[in-house]
């Protein structure tokens, strides 16, 4: 398993791309989904909604248990990924390609995030 240099990572494991004109796309990592199992029901923030950093602003539900999504920043929500609240098995097989949550406009980043390599060793994957 191998984490994208160019992501950074929460230590609740979802993580974060770089800030485009202000946008950032998340997600949860590939250990963050393997421990989950088979996710069958994706509970995404709408758009429009604030998000803060550390929070929880869905739900991940799989064949073993209910997880929240916490967000790794602060912001606006400008985007959620519909093609995963239609087949959220796409967390579990593209967790960084097509299986991205949603995306926010960043009003705030905390200094707490990994880099792709302290997360591998924060994981241990």
């Amino acid at each position: 398993m191998s984490n994208p240099q160019q992501l950074r990572y929460s230590k609740e494991h979802e993580w974060l791309s770089a800030v485009e004109d202000g946008v950032a796309t998340v997600g949860i990592t590939e250990h963050a989904a393997n421990a989950l199992g088979d996710i069958v029901f994706v509970q995404l923030p709408e758009v429009g909604d604030s998000i803060t950093a550390g929070e929880t602003c869905g739900e991940l539900e799989s064949t073993k248990s209910v997880s929240d999504l916490y967000s790794p920043v602060s912001g606006e929500v400008t985007e959620a990924n519909q093609d995963v609240v239609d087949d959220p098995s796409l967390v579990n097989s593209e967790p960084f390609e097509g299986g991205w949550l949603f995306k926010v406009r960043v009003s705030e980043e905390p200094k707490d995030l990994l880099s792709a390599d302290e997360y591998t060793e924060f994981s241990g994957s």
